[in-house]
């Protein structure tokens, strides 16, 4: 097959980029940086894109077998007004440049992989949320609904088009494990604000595995939850990684002192969504991590490079 990934060097783009080369396939990531091959996956074919427009790289979407888009500004820093709208902008500009491409594309791609995240839910606490639940209305639902909206057009032009929400993804490399464990290691892990929050988690190996899943079953279309069957709340997410690194989960982060320091983007850390992948599910995806403490053991003590 012939993949094009934006957001190709990030932790799931790496990581889904290095599973397709292993077995062959042909992957083109776009990139402002294309001279700076080392940020990318050896085998990778980089192409330069503005990220706003088909300008430069339009032509490699003729006949492509598919394109997933995880490209979007890094939510980890502070939300002033400005970043905000560089947090929304940076997602809505890279699906419109890709549907400008799909456009203008003879053969059209296959199928399109559109990223989104949980957060589309709002910050609902306690009530399962399969695909059909409604969004909410805070900032990263807003953001979710506009990212999700940005390709929706490529449908009317025949693209099937699958769109994901991803959960937590648990990675020794990067994400919030990888914030987690010098903490745990040096026995100052534990609950962060109440603890009673949700957190729709996913193994990076399912994460990779699920968007090929989606990918390759041509009756994958419409959103899909990539999370775990099995959310755990962040006591309980807490307590799994102290068990599985042998150390206690005992220290507490307030809340009121993660809003003074981080700002609106604590709602990132304090509130949560008890996601269910219910199409995944549906459609038989073998999920390799369905419980949060066999997932640690593996990503702490496999020797799984990611």
């Amino acid at each position: 097959m012939k993949i094009i990934i934006t957001g190709g060097t990030g932790l799931i783009g790496r990581a889904l980029t290095d599973s397709l080369l292993h077995d062959g396939h042909e992957v083109i990531i776009l990139t402002r940086s294309p001279k700076q091959r080392d940020t990318a996956p050896t085998g990778a074919t980089l192409a330069k894109w503005d990220a706003r427009t088909a300008e430069g790289w339009a032509e490699h979407a003729e006949g492509a077998d598919a394109i997933v888009n995880l490209a979007g500004a890094p939510l980890d820093k502070r939300w002033t007004d400005d970043y905000k709208q560089t947090i929304q902008q940076s997602r809505v500009n890279a699906g419109k440049a890709i549907l400008e491409a799909i456009e203008a594309a003879q053969q059209k791609p296959r199928v399109l992989i559109q990223s989104s995240a949980v957060g589309y839910y709002g910050t609902e606490q306690t009530s399962p949320l399969p695909e059909s639940a409604p969004p909410g209305d805070d900032f990263l639902a807003k953001v979710c609904q506009a990212w999700e909206a940005s390709t929706e057009p490529v449908e009317d032009l025949g693209v099937r088009r699958v769109v994901i929400r991803s959960g937590i993804v648990l990675s020794r490399r990067g994400g919030a494990l990888a914030r987690l464990l010098p903490l745990f290691r040096l026995f100052a892990g534990g609950p962060v604000g109440s603890g009673n929050q949700v957190m729709p988690w996913i193994h990076l190996a399912d994460e990779v595995d699920a968007i090929r899943f989606v990918i390759e079953q041509e009756q994958a279309s419409g959103a899909f939850n990539l999370t775990a069957p099995n959310p755990v709340t962040n006591a309980e997410f807490s307590r799994a990684l102290g068990r599985a690194l042998n150390r206690p989960a005992l220290a507490r982060a307030p809340g009121p002192a993660l809003k003074l320091a981080f700002g609106e983007m604590s709602t990132i850390i304090l509130d949560g969504q008890r996601a269910i992948p219910e199409h995944l599910q549906a459609l038989g995806y073998p999920f390799r991590f369905r419980e949060i403490e066999p997932a640690f053991r593996h990503l702490l003590y496999s020797g799984y490079s990611h």
